[in-house]
């Protein structure tokens, strides 16, 4: 089975090649987590895991909800780690889920995809990002046929920066930087609730017609990127930037 959880669709567009690549089944933890289902999940005995990188580590809501669902009938588990640029020493700590899980552990592979995190970096533009799905293609194929043979994937580069992103900072980032206090709407707001129907963690509702946020956060910036009118910003560090989801990129392109 494959699982997967996205922010902006580049996870989700993986694990559906993966998964048809394959022919397994797929699994939308999203919609688990929003739900708070921790129920067991027939897996069968392959687990092919995709993800976000987020502070050089699959996101925290994953390995929480991982921690408490059981994989029924699995054996084996596969990481697939989307990134902006790295996943620093992710792997470390996916071998160390993957030991409480009493899974074996085939490793853990990188692909680069559109950036996304706006709340401090820049998003592409479309034929740009267009561009990085393309140069995305050969890792995933390289993904896939190490998966259709069973195959560990090689080891990560690991050096000290790696080891130190994803050690120290990984916290550090959740505790300072993880928040949703500068999340706001703008008067182009329509109050349409797709920021509310997204948001995994159940955390943005609307008051008159508005969505406003509370304090349990991933900056999984679905809400602020899938605004249909722009009306989202993050204080003033999103201002400017364009948005990115992956779903836009089968628009028309632009003239």
């Amino acid at each position: 089975m494959v699982l997967y959880f996205t922010g902006t669709g580049n996870s989700r567009y993986l694990a559906r090649r993966i998964a048809e690549g394959l022919e397994m089944p797929l699994y939308d933890l999203n919609a688990y987590i929003k739900a708070g289902d921790t129920a067991p999940v027939q897996t069968g005995r392959d687990v092919v895991l995709v993800t976000p990188t987020y502070a050089w580590r699959i996101p925290r809501v994953v390995s929480e909800w991982l921690g408490k669902t059981a994989l029924t009938g699995a054996e084996r588990i596969w990481f697939v780690m989307d990134c902006g640029s790295e996943i620093g020493n992710a792997a470390g700590y996916n071998r160390q889920l993957a030991a409480q899980k009493q899974l074996r552990y085939m490793g853990t592979a990188q692909i680069i995809m559109p950036e996304n995190y706006i709340a401090m970096f820049n998003a592409p533009q479309k034929e740009q990002a267009r561009s990085i799905v393309e140069q995305a293609e050969p890792a995933l194929q390289k993904v896939l046929t190490q998966l259709k043979a069973g195959q560990e994937f090689p080891p990560p580069r690991e050096t000290l920066y790696d080891r130190l992103m994803s050690g120290p900072v990984n916290p550090v980032f959740y505790r300072f930087f993880v928040k949703a206090e500068a999340f706001r709407a703008t008067d182009a707001c329509i109050g349409c609730g797709k920021c509310v129907e997204l948001c995994p963690l159940n955390n943005i509702h609307l008051e008159n017609g508005k969505p406003v946020w509370g304090k349990n956060c991933t900056h999984c910036m679905a809400c602020i990127c899938y605004c249909p009118k722009e009306a989202i910003e993050y204080g003033k560090k999103s201002k400017g930037k364009p948005r990115y989801h992956f779903e836009a990129l089968k628009e028309k392109r632009d003239v």
